[in-house]
């Protein structure tokens, strides 16, 4: 008879295997979906056998409906995962993902309670992703009083068209929000109207990495969304002595002078003060900084590192037309002087050749001033000159040396 499989001893000190603990969540996951007569969800329980036969911990919760609804008449609910997380004190999983479900009142009741018992019970959850899912204005309401008082690291809420109403609920808990550092609103229908929110949000929160791909802010919106940061890089480029290290982690703060430059900047350079800023590039945190700063706090104010701005309808035509001029200097400033911007995508917007030619002169200064190195991603609805020359100038940068801090120029 062939001789059984003998298995290895574990040795002194080993962690315990995950792989009961799996189990157990499993099963406690299909109790509360029989207990509130609802489906078991197909990804997470195909997530839960996949992480043990693996033996490795479930740190993504994916969320979606049940894969052949005729078979099935119950529906897909988030309150039984919630429960099971919380029943078996499960602290591994870090991302909740929910794809394309009407979400309830009860659902987005406990989905709340659960973010804000950070301090009385357990929530590892960092990144909340809702995407193309139902929501009424309760819930949004709800949502964003939750947001205040959770540890949430990363908010996504892509594929959910939002009115005023409901933007204004989910707004009201980002304000101040000293640790929430992700934001995605792509293809949520956002207007004009919704940029002087959008950079009021920025000013007076930690939010560093946001994304807007797929709307419809034009010129105005985008305007109203990029001044308050132009502004304060503006102000912190001409009060920064030229030795400064173009690749200091912390933000420099406003001297006296400035203070009265605006109201909005004003408030942030009190808040400047007290404490000096921890944020780093994310680059330096080996772009997984998000998850690292969880436990502190961080110090609000404009000072956005990522910004994607795809497909949103800057151009030239129509009555937006007159705004591109001071968006154009805007954008410029920004580029000129920002010292934590690290890449902006402006693909799919026609903003024409002397936009264009003011963004490569930028880009200049900014080599100039040796700030640190700048992605940018641009309309190929531009001349080949402007566009070569934008391409040499970044290509010059790369030949000279390794310390020679460099621009990359990406053509959509």
């Amino acid at each position: 008879m062939p001789r059984a499989k003998e298995q290895k001893p574990k040795s002194k000190g080993a962690p315990p295997s995950v792989v009961p603990v799996l189990q157990n969540f499993l099963k406690t996951y299909q109790k509360h979906c029989i207990q509130s007569q609802t489906s078991l969800c197909p990804t997470i329980q195909r997530d839960l056998k996949s992480s043990i036969d693996r033996e490795q911990s479930l740190r993504k919760f994916t969320l979606t409906r049940a894969g052949d609804s005729t078979t099935s008449s119950r529906p897909v609910s988030l309150e039984p995962l919630l429960m099971a997380i919380l029943d078996e004190r499960y602290t591994q999983g870090k991302e909740i993902c929910i794809w394309g479900l009407q979400l309830t009142n009860p659902e987005i009741a406990r989905l709340a309670l659960f973010l804000e018992s950070k301090g009385h019970t357990i929530c590892p959850v960092t990144t909340l992703e809702i995407m193309n899912c139902e929501m009424d204005l309760w819930s949004l309401g709800r949502l964003g009083k939750a947001l205040q008082f959770s540890s949430l690291l990363s908010l996504v809420l892509d594929y959910s068209k939002f009115g005023d109403e409901e933007l204004e609920s989910i707004f009201s808990g980002l304000e101040k929000n000293q640790r929430l550092q992700g934001l995605s609103l792509r293809y949520c229908g956002l207007g004009p109207q919704s940029g002087p929110r959008l950079g009021s949000v920025i000013s007076q929160s930690a939010i560093c990495e946001l994304h807007l791909d797929g709307n419809y802010l034009q010129c105005s919106g985008t305007l109203a969304l990029l001044r308050p940061i132009a502004e304060y890089a503006d102000i912190q480029g001409k009060e920064q002595p030229t030795s400064a290290s173009p690749h200091a982690g912390n933000p420099p703060l406003l001297p006296q002078a400035c203070r009265e430059r605006s109201s909005t900047l004003s408030q942030i350079v009190k808040s400047s003060e007290a404490v000096t800023v921890k944020r780093t590039s994310q680059k330096k945190r080996g772009g997984r900084g998000i998850r690292k700063k969880g436990k502190s706090l961080m110090e609000a104010g404009p000072w956005v590192s990522t910004l994607h701005l795809a497909d949103n309808s800057i151009d030239g035509t129509g009555k937006e037309a007159e705004q591109l001029p001071e968006l154009t200097r805007t954008l410029t400033c920004l580029i000129k002087h920002s010292t934590h911007l690290r890449e902006i995508d402006l693909g799919n917007n026609v903003l024409g050749e002397m936009t264009a030619a003011d963004i490569l002169e930028a880009l200049r200064a900014r080599k100039t001033g040796k700030l640190p190195p700048l992605k940018i991603t641009v309309t190929p609805r531009i001349s080949s000159d402007t566009f070569t020359s934008i391409w040499k100038h970044s290509k010059k940068s790369n030949r000279t040396s390794k310390k020679t801090k460099k621009v990359v120029i990406t053509r959509r």
